[in-house]
């Protein structure tokens, strides 16, 4: 909830051609408020959905206009909103964002809902972001491990076939974190991973933590941000500010470590995409585990910040050609699943 990822990207659908400019437009204190009423149950949702939209074009304005690229070279913009609850078991996902108002407010013609029709289909309508991971590759790099640590963090199993991609989210990333700090001290999150890094992990609270029964369930399987919120914060309740942290940021860890391990696949490199990576306490607690292997996005000429956002523009192509963006091995739906609504620019 921090803000409006935007990135421009070339690709055909198969490769990505160029990686163009990025920016991140983060939302006023008021907006984000509303946001966070709004995923508690609370507002007006078609009031905050046109708000957020309005946002989006306002990122998609400053976007070409800080590198002055001309909206004539913008053939299309993947909108992928503000997800405000997700329960694919009750074939339910919901992420507002207007795309036709998007698309009037821009001129561009604009692909947005890209999650329900995997949903529908009976898939956990995430993560959605692996193909685009797969499309990143290098051939000769593969088999590798995409790790993305954003609110909830997801692995990426990447080999030489698109029928092959493994996805699923590990459990939490940053959100728990970032919920935490707020909390107890008013900043947004944990700068690099410093409280955690003050703080002693209790042991007995991340077993428990650890014991939850998603971490047993076999993937394809997502999580919404807030999966394990009441848990947590019961568990924690009594602590101090850095070990909270540090117990938090211990649960993210082994959460991952075991999912990566229970995989059980080979990869050569394990690349750490999101903001979680700019966390120092994570990614050497991550370090411990796969010493050889994990390295940050940046390390591979990847933007680490914009991959989500240049995920949902490339995923947004496929979507006109009519290939698929979601999978048996990354969302368990039955056979390769295309998805997204267009909305044209006029």
């Amino acid at each position: 909830m921090d803000g409006i990822d935007a990135a421009l990207i070339k690709t055909d659908g198969y490769q990505v051609l160029e990686e163009g400019p990025f920016l991140t437009l983060p939302y006023k204190t008021a907006f984000r408020k509303l946001l966070e009423n709004l995923i508690a149950g609370k507002g007006d949702l078609n009031k905050v959905e046109n708000k957020l939209t309005l946002e989006h074009a306002k990122a998609v304005s400053t976007l070409i206009e800080n590198f002055n690229v001309a909206i004539s070279e913008v053939d299309l913009i993947g909108f992928h909103g503000h997800t405000i609850s997700h329960n694919p078991d009750e074939q339910h996902t919901l992420q507002i964002g207007n795309g036709r108002l998007l698309a009037s407010a821009t001129g561009v013609d604009v692909v947005n809902d890209l999650r329900s029709s995997d949903v529908k289909a009976g898939g956990q309508g995430a993560p959605l972001a692996p193909i685009y991971h797969k499309a990143l590759m290098n051939s000769q790099d593969l088999p590798a491990i995409i790790l993305n640590i954003g609110g909830v963090a997801n692995i990426t199993w990447v080999d030489t076939l698109d029928e092959n991609l493994i996805g699923f989210d590990t459990g939490p990333g940053n959100a728990l974190i970032d919920d935490w700090i707020k909390k107890k001290t008013g900043r947004h999150y944990d700068n690099n991973g410093f409280l955690a890094s003050q703080g002693q992990v209790h042991e007995s609270i991340l077993t428990e933590l650890l014991a939850h029964p998603y971490f047993s369930t076999s993937s394809p399987k997502s999580l919404d941000r807030n999966f394990f919120k009441n848990l947590t914060e019961t568990a924690i309740a009594n602590l101090s500010v850095e070990d909270g942290a540090a117990t938090l940021s211990a649960f993210t860890i082994k959460s991952i470590t075991n999912a990566i391990n229970k995989l059980s696949k080979p990869f050569k490199k394990c690349i750490v995409a999101g903001g979680g990576r700019h966390n120092a306490s994570l990614m050497s607690g991550l370090k411990e585990s796969f010493p050889d292997q994990l390295i940050s996005s940046n390390d591979v000429g990847w933007s680490g910040d914009a991959i989500e956002a240049q995920a949902f523009a490339f995923l947004a192509v496929r979507s006109r050609l009519n290939l698929p963006i979601s999978f048996p091995g990354t969302t368990g739906v039955s056979k390769p699943q295309t998805g997204g609504v267009f909305h044209p620019k006029n």
